[in-house]
């Protein structure tokens, strides 16, 4: 019998050390503080590890994200800019 083609075949999951966050923040930014309490949280509670940027000291990231400050990334691709929620983040990492 042949291997199923690959469009069935489901990616396998992530395990959750091999996942990165990432969040862009800038210093004096309240919202910034809000998401890293988000992200302490979630990445916690799943063993993911975080990393954070400042965007005053990274001229390509400040070109970038400047008018989106926070911006998390997952794995290198952004998430959501602004606000985090919780569940959509848990989700993101688990999915």
């Amino acid at each position: 019998m042949a291997d199923m083609s690959p469009i069935f075949r489901r990616r396998p999951a992530r395990a959750p050390e091999d996942r990165l966050v990432t969040l862009i923040r800038k210093p004096g930014c309240h919202l910034c503080d809000d998401a890293q309490s988000v992200i302490e949280k979630v990445c916690g509670d799943l063993g993911v590890p975080w990393e954070h940027k400042d965007i005053s000291e990274d001229p390509q990231l400040h070109d970038q994200y400047w008018e989106q400050i926070p911006v998390v990334l997952v794995d290198g691709e952004q998430h959501t800019f602004w606000r985090v929620d919780e569940d959509r983040l848990r989700k993101a990492l688990t999915d």
